[in-house]
């Protein structure tokens, strides 16, 4: 029996391991998501909020989107956008500083866990903390100075989640591609997916050397957050007239810091026993308490034992009810697995649905409506936006087309409603005296979903004269692809 209590007392988890679990999955309570293969992408639902800490947009099981990727997008879309993205780091940064590096990032959860794995460890020193600058060199270059000079051409381009974040090959890229519905994601793949697998293998392996790897030297969101780190109301603190500068707390210390607290902290707590005055405490909530606050009669100790498990009961009922109750928004909100299962409008030989789709011009809204199943031609229906990179790639080929056989060929180019306020004035720069019809899809992705969309994009659909579906696309195309489809519709 007491071995059996040694084993639990060695490997049970730490307080702030059971604290990331939580916020792991709370912020990828979409249950669903990871059984049917589909991201969550509901418009007036909550991928509007920003997540604290890194936590991919396109995992399946997220429900609430990336700051980084969100304020890399923003430049794309206005000042009121960017405005917006920024008070949220702004809140988050001074509500709780890099402590949502130590205590609430999923990706931040994962290197913990790599680093757990029995190696040699190579513990910081001078190199480590020069590297510790490089991710504000990545903040200003990948995350800011990148995105706005593409915005500037109206194509918006988050460089930092295309070239370099390991959290959306991990969560979105790996995660999408081992669901059965998403095998044809396998052809889009090319140079860039083998360069962000390599590196996200190679942050990987260095995590389980090194402690958080990414964190330390590569997060730009951590680099935003410790900024914060001095001003945060919720951190580790050092009282200065009790502290004698033994510097056991650097010294214990696995991340960079020069001094506790300042930017390289990420408020773990892990300092705080070793300190020999006491000096490093919390502030804010009083998460711990102090030796010399103990009562010293055993009625006293009595009473705040009771009063510190009734404390305990009532957090994790808010906290057992706050993920239960996502869980349930989720699995509630989110298509039935059935429907995703057999989508309607992606059998070619069906009738495609009819819808009357907005068109769209450099000018805005026109006012008119097109309905893809009702012009009489054979039509391209192609869904885009210009977030999505495969999709401004292969626009040109759908513009030639739409140029070629303009006689007998309508193709239809069908905008997200998300960001679609940026997409006017990319077709006035790139296309504006194309033969494409630009056209705007309903905030809940209905004709997407309807036409057998499945969350991936770029995807395309052919339909006959009489709207009967010849050909599904879930891939980028070429001009070639597009023309022998063409092609064999003409000669029926």
């Amino acid at each position: 029996m007491e071995k059996i209590k040694a084993f639990f007392k060695k490997h049970a988890p730490s307080r702030r391991r059971i604290i990331q679990f939580y916020f792991g999955l709370l912020l990828n309570a979409n249950l669903k998501g990871f059984l049917s293969g589909k991201i969550y992408n509901n418009a007036s639902g909550t991928k509007f909020l920003c997540a604290p800490g890194i936590n991919c947009y396109s995992c399946p099981g997220a429900g609430l989107a990336c700051p980084l990727g969100s304020l890399q997008g923003a430049f794309d879309n206005g000042i009121s956008t960017v405005a917006y993205i920024a008070g949220i780091l702004l809140l988050q940064g001074i509500l709780l500083g890099r402590t949502i590096c130590g205590w609430i990032c999923p990706f931040g959860l994962i290197q913990d866990l790599l680093h757990k794995i029995p190696s040699p460890k190579i513990k910081k020193g001078p190199v480590t903390r020069v590297l510790s600058y490089l991710k504000y060199i990545i903040l200003v270059i990948f995350g800011i100075l990148i995105p706005i000079l593409y915005a500037l051409r109206n194509i918006p381009l988050p460089a930092f989640c295309k070239y370099i974040c390991p959290a959306g090959t991990i969560e979105g890229g790996l995660v999408l591609l081992s669901h059965e519905l998403n095998s044809s994601f396998f052809a889009m793949l090319g140079p860039l997916f083998t360069w962000k697998f390599m590196l996200m293998v190679s942050i990987i392996v260095g995590c389980v050397f090194i402690y958080r790897v990414f964190c330390r030297f590569l997060c730009p969101l951590g680099a935003i957050y410790g900024l914060f780190n001095k001003l945060c109301f919720i951190g580790v603190q050092v009282e200065e007239d009790k502290c004698i500068h033994c510097n056991l707390c650097i010294s214990h210390c696995k991340t960079d810091i020069r001094h506790v607290a300042d930017r390289e902290c990420i408020h773990c707590g892990a300092c705080i026993p070793v300190c020999p005055t006491e000096a490093i405490c919390w502030k804010g909530p009083k998460i711990r308490v102090r030796t010399n606050e103990v009562p010293a009669d055993a009625q006293g100790k009595k009473k705040l034992k009771k009063k510190k498990l009734r404390i305990r009961i009532i957090t994790a009922v808010v906290m057992l009810s706050v993920l239960v109750g996502a869980i349930g928004y989720y699995w509630v909100t989110t298509p039935s697995l059935s429907s995703l299962l057999a989508p309607s409008g992606s059998t070619p030989g069906s009738k495609a649905p009819s819808a009357l789709l907005p068109i769209l011009s450099a000018e805005g809204l026109t006012g008119e409506n097109i309905d893809p199943t009702g012009t009489g031609k054979i039509t391209i229906v192609n869904f885009w936006g210009i977030w999505c990179g495969p999709c401004i790639e292969e626009l040109p080929y759908f513009h030639q087309i739409a140029s070629d056989y303009s006689e007998f060929v309508a193709v239809i180019a069908v905008h997200t409603d998300n960001q679609s306020d940026g997409a006017p004035a990319y077709i006035a720069d790139s296309y504006p005296d194309s033969n494409l019809i630009f056209a705007v899809d309903s905030p809940d992705y209905g004709y997407y979903q309807q036409m057998g969309g499945l969350g991936n994009f770029p995807y395309t659909v052919v339909l006959d004269e009489n709207g009967m579906i010849i050909a599904t696309f879930v891939e980028k195309l070429h001009y070639e692809d597009l023309q022998a489809v063409v092609e064999d519709a003409l000669k029926v």
